[in-house]
């Protein structure tokens, strides 16, 4: 593993958490460091079979979730920015977004770092890959909640009713 590499990209991702997010007292980026952070390290440590054996079937999986990633966290992103009224803050949205993917499940854009971070771990899925799929899936649940009273907090009742008419990550499961 390249130790410069995984230094460099930590400490970029500690800083767009703190820019982004803890400098406003949004605290769901704690968890959600550790959440990008399990990822970049995932990609380091499969990087070198990302291509190998491409129809065996966890590559195939691997690949179905990486694709599913691509598109739940563009559709999230996409929705968000143009009915959220964030400005220049992406996650300073001032409108509760309910319509299209939103209409389904409140946190497409971590069920997409989810799957990310499970297609990446399904390229080599040796022990310290499930370990870091795991913390991966860890910190999603833990930030999805952490947002989830922050959004309670600014938008109120409306967010709780939302809550009761949606799911958290998975259409009529989760």
């Amino acid at each position: 593993m390249n130790y410069t590499l995984l230094v460099a990209g930590t400490i970029i991702l500690i800083l767009f958490s703190w820019f982004f997010s803890l400098k406003h007292k949004r605290y769901h980026a704690i968890p959600r460091f550790f959440v990008f952070e399990s990822i970049f390290i995932l990609a380091m440590l499969n990087i070198k079979v990302w291509f190998d054996d491409p129809f065996s079937f966890l590559q195939i999986i691997s690949w179905i979730l990486l694709i599913l990633s691509a598109y739940v966290g563009i559709e999230g992103f996409l929705v968000l920015k143009r009915k959220g009224r964030s400005g220049k803050d992406f996650e300073a949205t001032t409108v509760l977004v309910k319509s299209n993917i939103y209409k389904y499940i409140r946190h497409p854009l971590y069920l997409s770092l989810f799957l990310l971070g499970t297609g990446t771990m399904l390229k080599d899925p040796g022990l310290p890959q499930i370990v870091l799929g795991s913390v991966n899936a860890i910190c999603v649940y833990f930030t999805a909640k952490i947002e989830e009273k922050e959004m309670s907090a600014r938008f109120g009742d409306a967010y709780s009713d939302y809550i009761k008419e949606t799911r958290m990550f998975i259409p009529l499961l989760f």
